[in-house]
């Protein structure tokens, strides 16, 4: 299965399977934090992190937060707040090998304005 590592090695995300399609996304959060989305659902992922290597950020309507690593600060995923049976999550992708996500589509989300894809 599919591995991901923070800089330090303190998290490690473990996905199912190599990602179909990503989402570039220029809302606020995500062009600042220059991330690369994979969704998943959250039962399919594990998050496997030393204790206390962790920290949360929710920001605006609070409906999604971000977790980082305390010691290196990368950006691992994004979980929802009220997390449901189903919910997805967005894993970064960013964190992965390279080759991981070698020939992935790649599609731009409009998440600054329309919340439309641009492709």
């Amino acid at each position: 299965m599919p591995e991901a590592t923070c800089h330090c090695s303190a998290i490690r995300l473990v996905v199912p399977r190599k990602p179909r399609q990503l989402t570039d996304c220029n809302c606020s959060i995500c062009r600042r934090y220059g991330t690369l989305w994979a969704y998943y659902k959250s039962a399919g992922v594990r998050v496997l992190a030393k204790p206390g290597s962790t920290s949360r950020y929710s920001w605006g309507h609070k409906r999604l937060s971000f977790v980082r690593c305390k010691t290196c600060g990368c950006i691992m995923c994004w979980t929802p707040v009220e997390a449901k049976a189903n919910s997805m999550m967005g894993v970064n992708v960013r964190n992965f090998e390279p080759g991981m996500i070698e020939g992935v589509r790649i599609r731009r989300l409009d998440g600054a304005s329309t919340w439309k894809y641009l492709d």
